[in-house]
């Protein structure tokens, strides 16, 4: 309904007639009444900020994006209570025009409460109905989360690429010195064997030893490729209880020299899970390593197990020397380290082997403290919890 039509009508208040007054304030309600329901339904936010950043009008998809109640906060400066659009207070509304607006266009912001949104605004002015030359600012709301988290997806994907590539070419170049190497062991093992006395067994014991590390390096480099392939696990029912169990007896001797005590809290049957043995004990064993380098001096390793509704929990919480705050975020990021000889690689494997098991990893650090590491896995049968009449 535009200005003119308004203006008509105030001119001619005083020669209508009651039931055509009546009859134009209606329409005027219901159309009114559609507009706010049009505001209502559509998926954009839409507010409208005045003088100094207050608040003057806002629909539910603004309310909801930025988690607030507009009839509380209706006529004060909006900044105060809603993190992102603070700048708006900060406009030279008397000047506020052409150049000026085009800075303030297009915004991002990210919130994390109630739950984490990006959005993305844009701002126009507009005229104020009792001072058309002053201008208001409409600002339209878009959730962005989803583009986003793709745009992030394709980015670790292609990252991904890149580690995947830079390690074949490392174990190609690698794997060939290595099998250099075990055949001249073996033939030094056969000259050996020809010596007599104690020297033939000393230097038997040495080659065997030699012969062992060089397998080791292969199989680890055998693990590493296929880590990093992107191989659907095979799943099947397991317990994670007896692999966190294989897993430590397999490290038994290296957590013993490191003067570690690692206590493990579980139920004596714990439910089990769709799981590939293979790749979740290559978590745990990641995980238990970092755990270890982060307590250096010795220390203490618990490893508690607990099962919900929909997912099996095991916490990892060491007493280590802890992950820096600005560091936190990025500790699953490829390449990303913060050990002096780390590849950046062993938790990026962890959290895409956790996440293709259809579950999830939390991280929560303290420097100085430790750290804990949560595995949700999904329960081979979520339980369904029945609600009190």
């Amino acid at each position: 309904m535009s200005s003119e039509f308004f203006d008509k009508v105030f001119d001619r208040v005083g020669k209508i007639d009651a039931t055509s007054l009546k009859s134009q304030l209606k329409r005027l309600s219901g159309e009114l009444s559609m507009m706010e329901t049009v505001f209502r339904s559509i998926q954009e936010g839409v507010m409208v900020i005045g003088h100094g950043g207050r608040l003057i009008y806002a629909n539910g998809a603004a309310e909801r994006m930025l988690s607030f109640d507009a009839s509380k906060i209706k006529g004060r400066a909006s900044g105060r209570f809603l993190c992102g659009i603070d700048w708006l207070e900060d406009v030279d509304w008397e000047k506020a025009e052409g150049r000026d607006w085009s800075h303030l266009l297009a915004r991002e912001i990210e919130v994390t409460y109630p739950q984490r949104r990006v959005i993305s605004f844009y701002a126009v002015p507009i005229s104020a109905p009792d001072a058309p030359t002053s201008s208001n600012a409409l600002v339209i709301l878009r959730d962005v989360t989803a583009e986003r988290d793709r745009e992030a997806s394709a980015l670790e994907d292609e990252r991904l690429n890149a580690v995947k590539t830079l390690a074949a070419s490392v174990a190609h170049e690698i794997g060939n010195p290595l099998n250099a190497i075990g055949i001249h062991l073996q033939l030094l093992e056969r000259e050996v064997r020809n010596l007599d006395g104690d020297r033939r067994d000393s230097l038997g014991e040495l080659v065997g030893v030699a012969r062992a590390e060089v397998k080791r390096l292969d199989t680890i480099i055998t693990q590493f490729l296929q880590a990093l392939r992107h191989t659907a696990p095979t799943l099947e029912p397991g317990d994670a209880v007896a692999l966190i169990g294989e897993t430590l007896a397999a490290m038994r001797l290296e957590i013993e020299n490191r003067r570690i005590e690692v206590k493990v809290t579980a139920p004596e049957k714990a439910p089990p899970v769709p799981l590939d043995p293979g790749q979740i004990k290559q978590v745990f064993y990641n995980i238990v390593k970092n755990a270890m380098e982060a307590m250096p001096d010795g220390g203490r390793l618990d490893i508690s197990v607990s099962s919900g509704d929909a997912f099996l929990r095991i916490d990892f919480a060491d007493n280590g020397v802890g992950i820096p705050e600005d560091a936190l975020g990025r500790i699953f990021d490829a390449y990303h380290t913060t050990k002096a000889k780390g590849t950046g690689l062993g938790l990026m494997i962890v959290k895409r082997i956790v996440e293709a098991h259809g579950g999830q990893i939390e991280v929560s650090s303290r420097q100085g403290q430790g750290t804990r590491f949560r595995i949700l896995l999904p329960l081979l049968e979520r339980r369904i919890r029945k609600l009190k009449a």
